[in-house]
């Protein structure tokens, strides 16, 4: 079973790419998107979320919306904005934000393989989301949002990506956020042949962040599959077989934290249930924001002020009990406050981390939530030990920066 393979790629040239580069359809709502997109005729959003050209009551998923997508992308390619490249081929794909860099391999991978657990996750899937990335495929027939995914550091694959960095890159653009993207398409056969049997052999590729949009692309093969049967013309290989992602090596990839505001206190007063949390954990009053600078420590905004908390247990040998995330949850949240699925309680939120400690404040102070928590970061061998156990992780344990930017790479169904 193959694990990843090169493919065509649909992409901007270098003169193009600035116009074009767009952030992940899913960190944008349609307001945001219809501001980004003043002014700006062939940004991506308007094929990732296409509703911007529609009146501002319009349903997002609606087959209009869809089919304004299918439109857009035709658009881009007939005005060659987008253009295919003519031999399949890998690409390394470097994201640059502020002095943090990580470089890797834009492909193709394997649903088989993703089916077989190869490509392991460690997310559940809402079929709300699934289906919409599904819709959004089969519209446009092509795969347009980059799944991240992650493979354990190789000494070998790093020195041919260094190899194949060593000129000047085919794109180089500044995306959202400041975040500088430059893609090298190999031309190399060697290079090319040699970095595809490495990733190849690799026994397994983990998604850090796209859980949508890989069981979506599942689906799209399933059905292709099921109509190419009838007609005998199912090879296995087909593009539908595979769906875009660019993996990193697991050391290069970042993980802020997943911070969580909680609305009331569960009918308890903040001394009574400062005083319940004391019994759990240690409890240090701080004079300012806590930032957890280590696991098991947590940092909690309750009625005007910041305290430290301290795990009074050593971590679990459970990789997903082990978890920061899961020791507050089962610690705190769940017995004190009564939340048992985070997934479900509309009274829990979540805040990355990148927004900074004082989006939790303010929460408070507005009164939108009673009580915030700042979380230490979910490590990359942990995420690695929870899916290798064929575990799920709590939800929003992870979050990825830098993103992967929509619109420079699309892989076509043909």
């Amino acid at each position: 079973m193959s694990l990843i393979r090169p493919f065509r790629a649909l992409r901007p040239s270098a003169a193009t790419a600035a116009a074009v580069i767009a952030p992940p359809y899913d960190v944008v709502d349609s307001a945001e998107a219809r501001a980004l997109v003043a002014g700006r005729p062939h940004s991506f959003l308007h094929v990732s979320r296409p509703e911007v050209d529609l009146p501002a009551d319009a349903d997002p998923y609606s087959p209009a919306a869809y089919a304004k997508a299918a439109e857009n992308f035709r658009g881009l390619q007939d005005a060659a904005v987008l253009c295919r490249d003519a031999e399949p081929t890998l690409y390394l794909y470097s994201m640059s934000d502020g002095d943090h860099t990580q470089t890797g391999v834009a492909m193709t991978a394997s649903v088989a393989a993703y089916n077989a657990n190869r490509i392991r996750r460690h997310e559940l899937t809402r079929p709300d989301k699934e289906t919409d990335r599904v819709r959004h495929m089969e519209a446009i027939n092509a795969q347009t949002g980059p799944v991240l995914c992650a493979y354990r550091s190789d000494a070998a694959i790093g020195s041919m990506i260094e190899a194949g960095t060593a000129g000047p890159a085919d794109i180089s653009v500044t995306g959202p956020n400041a975040v500088e993207h430059r893609i090298w398409c190999i031309t190399d056969v060697r290079l090319r042949t040699d970095l595809t049997s490495a990733l190849d052999s690799l026994d397994a590729i983990y998604i850090a962040d796209g859980h949508h949009r890989s069981a979506a692309a599942a689906r799209v093969a399933e059905s292709a599959r099921v109509a190419a049967s009838r007609s005998a013309a199912h090879t296995g290989t087909d593009s539908h077989e595979y769906f875009l992602t660019v993996a990193f090596p697991h050391d290069e990839l970042r993980i802020f934290d997943y911070n969580r505001v909680v609305t009331d206190l569960a009918g308890m007063t903040a001394a009574a249930f400062l005083a319940k949390v004391g019994e759990r954990f240690a409890v240090s009053p701080a004079d300012g924001a806590v930032r957890p600078d280590r696991a098991g420590r947590f940092g909690m905004y309750l009625d005007g002020r910041w305290y430290r908390l301290d795990a009074r247990d050593a971590p679990s040998d459970d990789p997903v009990a082990a978890l920061d995330v899961s020791r507050l949850h089962d610690g705190l949240i769940e017995p004190l406050l009564g939340i048992g699925d985070p997934r479900t309680d509309p009274r829990v939120d979540f805040v990355g981390g990148t927004r900074g400690l004082q989006v939790l404040e303010a929460r408070v102070e507005r009164g939108a939530a009673a009580v915030a928590f700042a979380l230490f970061p979910t490590r990359m061998d942990q995420l690695m030990a929870v899916a290798d156990a064929g575990r799920l992780m709590p939800p929003k344990s992870t979050w990825f920066e830098p993103k992967l930017a929509d619109g420079l790479l699309a892989h076509v169904l043909d």
